[in-house]
Parts: C-alpha cells; structure tokens; sequence
C-alpha cells in the first residue's frame, strides 16, 4: 500500500527530482517515514505479547487491560499466517480467570495491565507461546486517514522522508560546528525522530513516551 502521510509525488516535488529514480526507490523513503511516523502516534491499537490455539479457539494475550471488547472486529498482524487478518472477539477476560482450561495451562505470570482475547480460528492446535517481536492488535477506529490529513503529521512525514532520502544520497556524516564539534554525525542517528517531536507531540502516544 502505497504511503499517505507523505506521497511519492509530494517527495518528488519537493525533492525536485521531476522523474528521475525509480518509483519503488522514491515510495521506499515515503514508506519509511509514515512507518517511523506511525509508530508515535496514537491509535486505537496495543501490542500481542503470546498467541496458542486449542480446538479452534485461538488464545492471544494484548499488553492492555481492556482496549478491546467482546464482538468488536480487530485486525491482528505480526502475530503468524494463523492468526493474521481481520477477526471477531469471541471471549474476553483479564490475567486471573481460571475456569477454562486455555487459561489454565499458561504458563506465564502476566502481572495486572494484560488482557486474553479469544476467536474462532480454525488451524492446528499451538501450545500458548510468546511472540517476539510483539505483534499488533488494531480496533475500528484506527485514524490512518485521519493522520494522512493531517498537516503538522504530514509535515514531519515530510521531513523525515527527505532525511531518509538524502541519507542514501550523500555521506552519512552531517555538519561540523567552527569548534570542531560534530553533534550529531548521522543522519540517521538518534537524534532523527528528535527533529519532528514537536510536531507530532499532540499525538503522540504514551507508549512512545517510555524511554
């Protein structure tokens, strides 16, 4: 799917490249950026910590205490071909119940702030394991299209798909102060997000603010 935050005609226009380089090199920046972009925001989403699948009826376990509900459609991704895709919540419950034996055999010590969602998935039957890295869980209102027009989101999509960019263009090394002092001396270091905090800072995620 094609990136919204930042187009590849919106790239190309600002980078003044008209129709040189290939569309596949060009979506690549603007794809990196939304994904850099999409990763601090908020949305109506939580990550999947473990995933089994008993009779099929597939167990998975959401770092979140109640972001979801029974009968809502979520979409599930990173979590396996098994459980990937839109699905409907079946069962719902926190850490502490013990009457089904799904629950019962786990065997992790999930302290409070994890949830276990249950849904009808046919497939072979996986003992409840972890998933790392995590996977994700999405609800209804996720706000993609929101945040595609969304100016001050768009504009560090923007920023950072030119930085992404010029990276592959030049040498990595950025600017030398008259003292000699180098600050940052990738581009793509750990200062890149740090550029665009501002704009997106009222939507940013809690979870992006940890660390």
């Amino acid at each position: 799917m094609a990136a919204t935050f930042v187009t590849e005609a919106e790239l190309r226009s600002n980078l003044g490249i008209g129709t040189l380089y290939s569309s596949a090199t060009v979506e690549e920046c603007c794809q990196t950026a939304q994904d850099l972009v999409e990763s601090y925001i908020w949305y109506n989403r939580a990550p999947v910590i473990s995933s089994g699948l008993t009779s099929n009826v597939a167990t998975l376990v959401v770092a979140s205490p109640g972001i979801f509900v029974l009968g809502q459609s979520v979409v599930i991704a990173g979590c396996g071909a098994v459980y990937n895709g839109t699905r409907t919540i079946t069962g719902t419950g926190p850490y502490t119940i013990s009457s089904n034996n799904l629950f019962m055999a786990f065997p992790y010590n999930y302290p409070r702030g994890y949830s276990f969602l249950q849904f009808a998935i046919t497939g072979t039957d996986e003992k409840q394991h972890l998933i790392q890295p995590f996977g994700t869980m999405t609800g209804p209102d996720f706000k993609a299209s929101a945040y595609a027009n969304t100016p001050a989101v768009r504009e560090a999509a923007m920023m950072l798909a030119v930085d992404v960019w010029q990276a592959r263009q030049v040498s990595q090394t950025g600017g030398v102060s008259v003292d000699g002092f180098t600050p940052n001396p990738y581009r793509m270091g750990n200062n890149l997000i740090g550029k665009v905090r501002g704009l997106l800072a009222p939507y940013a995620s809690p979870n992006s603010m940890v660390g």
